[in-house]
């Protein structure tokens, strides 16, 4: 079987990976993030997931010792959305209270896109789009859940495999992709790849 780079410093994509029983490395690489101008989404997230994945290759085709030839790398982006606009990590606790505020009592969308790619350059790529509602939010519990500490390094200030989860009202969709991976699209995807 192929080897598996999982190209992400997330620790829940390795945990949601672990899940799929495999054995792989973790190699994360750096890109600039920012959306386009008028950018849709899901285009944003898939061109995040492939540039991640095309720049971890290059990587490790130039820079490791030795030079890793083999092997499969798997990224993947995620971005929530309210009212069309990308919520991203929030910077202090004004954006991300601004964040949890548009969210309050209203349904938004998570994109996860996931990123495939063997290093000959053959690479595929699958989106998983869900709806999460929430319930409305008070603003002493947006405070309260800001000082947990958990929303400051998370798309759209929460996160739904934490305390957020209390927040959320119905999900439609994917809970693993919400989280960060989703494991129906990323293991069809990796069948491809020979890795079952």
């Amino acid at each position: 079987m192929p080897r598996l780079i999982l190209a992400s410093h997330s620790p829940r994509r390795a945990a949601l990976l672990q899940q799929l029983g495999l054995e792989f490395t973790v190699a994360p690489a750096a890109i600039d993030e920012q959306p386009h101008p008028d950018e849709p989404a899901d285009s944003y997230v898939l061109r995040m997931a492939r540039e991640k994945n095309r720049a971890a290759r290059h990587h490790l085709s130039t820079n490791a010792a030795p030079p890793t030839t083999a092997a499969i790398v798997l990224t993947a982006d995620t971005a929530v959305v309210a009212a069309g606009q990308i919520l991203g990590k929030p910077a202090d606790f004004a954006a991300g209270k601004s964040m949890l505020e548009r969210l309050s009592g209203r349904t938004h969308q998570v994109l996860t896109a996931v990123t495939i790619a063997a290093q000959n350059g053959t690479e595929k790529s699958a989106l998983s789009r869900s709806r999460v509602r929430f319930a409305p939010l008070t603003e002493p519990e947006i405070v309260a859940y800001w000082q947990t500490g958990e929303p400051h390094d998370k798309a759209g200030g929460y996160a739904i495999q934490g305390q957020g989860a209390r927040f959320v009202v119905r999900l439609a969709g994917s809970y693993s992709g919400v989280v960060g991976l989703p494991l129906h699209e990323t293991a069809a995807l990796l069948a491809e790849f020979g890795i079952d």
